[in-house]
């Protein structure tokens, strides 16, 4: 249940979308450098959430992305379902293609208990309490300087 770069890109940025005030787009060009993200990918990215209802996108001058209503107690696990597909939580921790109780790996049995933990956390974790975090300034969202934090306007 390792996430891929795409996970990770996909949740640091809606992390980074839900501490902006509600409604207010952010353009990926922004998000990307907050974040330090190619901005090409992580393009591509959005546009996946948007048609997976997730964002919402805007054009123009004042385009950009933003949560749709209602969107900030998305979990991370269903932003992981929707970026990993819905077997993530069901592949082997060694990559096996094969791993069950009746073909275990050398972890399958070790690794069950932890997984049950980590499916728990990510069922209870949203965006809103996440953004909530970020902007405490505790924690942050990249290896920048700034931590993603939103700039002061």
């Amino acid at each position: 249940m390792v996430l891929s770069r795409t996970s990770q890109y996909a949740v640091q940025a809606l992390i980074y979308i839900a501490t902006q005030p509600p409604g207010e787009p952010v353009l990926n060009r922004d998000i990307a450098a907050r974040l330090n993200v190619p901005a090409a990918y992580l393009a591509k990215i959005l546009q996946n959430l948007c048609k997976q209802g997730v964002l919402d996108s805007f054009r123009g001058r004042l385009g950009g992305f933003c949560l749709r209503e209602g969107m900030h107690r998305t979990t991370l696990m269903q932003v992981l379902l929707l970026t990993e597909g819905p077997d993530f939580t069901k592949n082997c921790i060694l990559g096996l293609k094969e791993c069950s109780d009746a073909t275990a790996c050398p972890m399958h049995f070790k690794w069950i208990p932890v997984k049950k933990k980590i499916l728990s956390l990510l069922n209870e974790m949203n965006l809103d309490e996440l953004a909530k975090a970020v902007l405490t300034g505790k924690y942050r969202l990249s290896d920048l300087p700034a931590g993603a934090l939103p700039q002061a306007v």
